[in-house]
């Protein structure tokens, strides 16, 4: 399929810019595959679609506070530094985008704080606006990273207009997150609170946790026509023991294996056996899901209103099938529905 095929008019209006007071109380559409019977519902309804035994796949990520803001050593220049990933501990290197990039250049040092309490120098260029940067500090790792967290802020996306606030640190991130990597959250997962979670175990439902950091790399324009030729950005995934045995013995009992989020299904769909059973792995993917494409773990997906000609939509896409996900989006834009990292839900069975 082309790019162009994924484009569509969506009202900027319709981009979240805030989180629902309350995470289940986000609207969700169903989709039913097999039928193409769509159905507006509330999140907390999902409790309706599943049962006993049924496996819930979800994705532990922790955010890190990545957005970070310095001056430019001699002009005093306001420079914006993106963390992406840290390549080596002890010596403190970390892949990062600068903003503005044509100011940046090896050897530039740059001042973090009103006391220019942080360091970090710039060592090499990676891309365009990528650089490699080492922070100059002596103190010890936890002292870093407390100064880290002192110095970042939660890293909404571009797309919401407004600077992060307090209620932030705590929305911009799923109720399990636990291992710290990402620098954007698995946003299907913001809309389930512990009472949810707590009311689907209580029915029965099992909850199976990977681990993929999602990188900016997700949310990178598409510059291809050709899909097959697009390149994704790797990112780090982990899938133990324990969530795999909770999945292969929920596919093997007939049950239903819903994905949390499109970061969830890449992670299961870069570890598979033969018998199209989940297997433990740890590493990087840099799989690309596009149609036509044959999904070998889940069977159900919730994910959120995506923009258009995005991998995620595509993605979508290629679950649900074109030409219903399209139908479904041009009434989530009829019914006002909330697109992106803060907005509604979308459950296809």
């Amino acid at each position: 399929m082309k790019l162009s095929q994924f484009r569509f008019d969506l009202p900027l209006n319709l981009i979240a810019q805030n989180p629902a007071k309350k995470r289940e109380d986000s609207r969700l559409m169903v989709i039913e595959k097999k039928t193409g019977k769509i159905e507006n519902k509330h999140f907390k309804d999902i409790l309706d679609y599943f049962d006993d035994k049924d496996v819930f796949v979800v994705n532990n990520t922790k955010v890190f506070p990545a957005r970070m803001y310095g001056r430019k050593e001699k002009t005093g220049a306001k420079i914006e530094v993106f963390l992406l990933r840290e390549l080596n501990k002890p010596n403190r290197l970390w892949d990062v985008i600068v903003d503005p990039a044509r100011k940046i250049r090896v050897g530039n040092k740059l001042y973090f704080g009103e006391n220019d309490e942080l360091v970090a120098e710039v060592i090499d260029n990676t891309t365009s606006r990528g650089r490699t940067i080492r922070f100059l500090w002596d103190g010890n790792e936890e002292d870093f990273r407390k100064m880290l967290y002192f110095m970042g802020e939660t890293p909404l996306p571009k797309y919401i207009k407004r600077k992060p606030e307090e209620e932030d640190k705590e929305r911009y991130q799923t109720v399990y997150a636990k291992h710290e990597g990402a620098v954007a959250a698995p946003t299907a997962g913001l809309h389930f609170s512990t009472e949810l979670i707590k009311r689907l175990e209580i029915k029965g439902i099992r909850f199976a946790e990977v681990t993929l950091h999602t990188g900016l790399g997700t949310f990178r324009p598409i510059e291809v026509e050709d899909l097959s030729k697009h390149k994704m950005d790797a990112e780090y995934y982990r899938i133990e023991e324990e969530a795999c045995k909770i999945v292969n013995k929920g596919k093997e009992g007939g049950r239903r294996i819903c994905s949390i989020g499109t970061t969830t299904m890449r992670a299961m769909e870069s570890s598979f056996t033969a018998q199209k059973l989940l297997k433990p792995s740890e590493g990087w993917t840099n799989t690309f899901i596009h149609p036509p494409y044959n999904f070998n773990i889940a069977d159900a997906l919730v994910t959120n209103f995506h923009l258009p000609k995005t991998s995620l939509l595509i993605m979508t896409c290629a679950f649900a099938g074109y030409d219903l996900t399209m139908e479904a989006y041009k009434k989530a834009i009829k019914d006002k529905y909330r697109f992106f990292s803060y907005g509604d839900a979308m459950l296809v069975i």
